[in-house]
C-alpha cells in the first residue's frame, strides 16, 4: 500500500515543484500517494491551521520541498511545526537546482535537505531515512 505525503511548499513561488511531486507520484512504481490538500488562506482566518493539522493526521509522512525562499514562507514553517507537534516524520527536498535551497524557519538544524532523485523519493518515503 502507497503511503499517503502531504507536501509542504512556499505557495507563492513553489507551485511547478509540488506538480512535479504530485506527477512523480503517479509513476507506477511509486510508493507514495499525494493527499494534495494545498491552502491558500490568511493566517488571520483562525481555522486554517487547525485544517493543516488534520489533513497532516491523515498521511503518513509530510515532504517538505525547499525552494529559494521557503525560509521566509510562514505557511510552510507552520506545517512542519504541526508535523513535529503530532511526530509525523517529514524529509526535507532540495527543490530547485541551481542557487540555493533554504530549510523552513522551523526545520531543525540536524533535518538534512536531500536530493531530488527517484531513488531517494523512492527511499525516503518507501523504506524510512
Amino acid at each position: 500500500m502507497a503511503t499517503r505525503v502531504f507536501i509542504s511548499f512556499d505557495y507563492d513561488h513553489d507551485q511547478d515543484l509540488r506538480s512535479l511531486l504530485a506527477g512523480q507520484a503517479k509513476h507506477e512504481d511509486s510508493p507514495f500517494e499525494i493527499a494534495d490538500w494545498s491552502v491558500k488562506e490568511a493566517f488571520a482566518k483562525s481555522n486554517w491551521q487547525g485544517k493543516v493539522r488534520a489533513q497532516i493526521r491523515r498521511v503518513g509522512l509530510v515532504a517538505v520541498i525547499c525552494g529559494h525562499q521557503t525560509d521566509t514562507a510562514t505557511g510552510v514553517a507552520a506545517e512542519v511545526k504541526i508535523a513535529q507537534e503530532e511526530e509525523k516524520p517529514y524529509f526535507l527536498l532540495k527543490g530547485r537546482a541551481n542557487g540555493p535551497n533554504k530549510k523552513p524557519a522551523t526545520a531543525l538544524a540536524a533535518d538534512k535537505i536531500y536530493e531530488w532523485t527517484w531513488d531517494n523519493l523512492k527511499t525516503l518515503i518507501g523504506g524510512g531515512r
